[in-house]
């Protein structure tokens, strides 16, 4: 028998200094049997990171949304699209192919992947020559210090209070916070 997602509830209030931005949202992860916590709260990093586009792209009438992630590798792991179905931005979490990310630049009007892993650097260097023609593209890279800070704060039901100035992310609960700043290699 299939292992079963395990779904994760968290309720995040977002305070994007840097974007004016200030709301709250309920989120639904399902946490596929294969990923871990560190990546999971990754998403939730990036969601938090990009939840200002709501507006600014969307003006308020879009959708920010987790995918099915690992679950189905055509799917985003997070995706914003606007009131007409349009794919405004696609997020991915991890250190995918070359091939899946031009496939997603060609359907959505931006991309951008988070590298969190120790190894990222390795991979990076492997395939940063071969996405030099994705315009659409921005890759970032989360240090793993905080990436694994990050997975101390996951729960199955969260509380949790984001906070975006110059660049960094303060992501934190009753319990425990973590501070990443994403470096920006493409």
């Amino acid at each position: 028998m299939a292992l079963k997602s395990t779904i994760f509830k968290a309720n995040l209030q977002i305070a994007d200094i840097d974007h004016g931005y200030y709301a709250d949202h309920a989120f639904t992860l399902a946490r596929h049997p294969s990923e871990t916590d560190e990546r999971m709260m990754v998403r939730l990093a990036a969601m938090a990171l990009h939840a200002h586009a709501l507006q600014e792209v969307c003006q308020g009438d879009g959708t920010l949304a987790f995918g099915a992630g690992l679950s189905d590798p055509d799917d985003p792991d997070a995706l914003l699209t606007d009131f007409t179905g349009r794919k405004r931005l696609w997020i991915e979490v991890g250190q995918p192919e070359d091939k899946p990310l031009a496939k997603a630049c060609g359907q959505a009007d931006a991309v951008c992947v988070y590298a969190f892993h120790h190894a990222a650097e390795v991979w990076w260097k492997g395939i940063a020559g071969k996405l030099t023609r994705l315009d659409r593209l921005q890759v970032w890279r989360i240090p793993a210090d905080a990436a694994q800070a990050l997975a101390q704060l996951a729960e199955r039901s969260m509380q949790l209070q984001a906070t975006v100035q110059d660049g960094a992310l303060t992501l934190s609960s009753d319990k425990a916070s973590a501070t990443l700043e994403p470096l920006r290699w493409k």
